[in-house]
């Protein structure tokens, strides 16, 4: 990458919060779903290469209203007992096991510190956020349903970028999928595929000496 790192740009979920997929495996078992309906659901609906019109990507773009969408999945899945999901309030629930994760927020606070920009670009499934947190921390948060794009599109990595003034080359990028990584790395980002908070600060740390290794 060319100059230095002047922003790192964040996902939401399962980057500065605890990792969803366990939030979802505490859900299942609470639920008595059995694990394999809800990843064919995923497959079909969330595959890099699937028809753009499924009712994830139409959540996300903010097409489709959370009630819906959790009636959608909730008739797709399957419980051990045969007896149907119940329907209301299947994202809050299976969002419910999550939680900040506090080193990813204090690796913002240490970019901010080191004089390096941060911003948030997240899909959004419904409002789970802690605003609060995200005004005092970013200053540029993109949420995907509130601009009518989502990740990977290269118009909502544009639409940051634009945001913060500064150039692909000039950012790096944080996120737990693997598409998007993808995606940000076609468009010119340098892209860490997050794993956990010490090896996301170590990767970024390549590119940002200034922010030192493991809090």
């Amino acid at each position: 990458m060319n100059g230095p790192t002047r922003a790192v740009i964040f996902d939401y979920g399962g980057v500065m919060t605890t990792p969803v997929r366990d939030s979802i495996a505490t859900w299942i078992e609470a639920d008595g779903i059995k694990p394999e309906s809800f990843t064919a659901v995923l497959k079909e609906w969330l595959g890099r290469y699937v028809d753009a019109g499924t009712p994830i990507h139409r959540l996300e773009l903010g097409d489709l209203p959370v009630e819906e969408f959790d009636r959608l999945l909730a008739g797709r899945l399957e419980t051990y007992a045969g007896t149907p999901v119940n329907s209301e309030g299947v994202l809050s629930r299976l969002f419910a096991g999550m939680a900040p994760d506090p080193q990813m927020w204090a690796l913002a606070r240490d970019l901010r510190a080191a004089g390096v920009r941060v911003a948030l670009l997240s899909n959004s499934w419904g409002d789970f956020y802690d605003h609060a947190q995200i005004e005092e921390t970013f200053e540029v948060a993109v949420i995907s349903e509130r601009v009518g794009l989502r990740k990977p599109d290269p118009a909502i990595f544009q639409l940051v970028l634009d945001k913060l003034g500064l150039d692909a080359a000039e950012c790096a990028f944080i996120d737990d999928a693997e598409p998007n990584i993808i995606g940000a790395r076609d468009l010119g980002l340098t892209a860490v595929l997050h794993q956990d908070a010490a090896s996301t600060r170590e990767a970024l740390a390549h590119h940002i000496p200034a922010l030192g290794g493991a809090a």
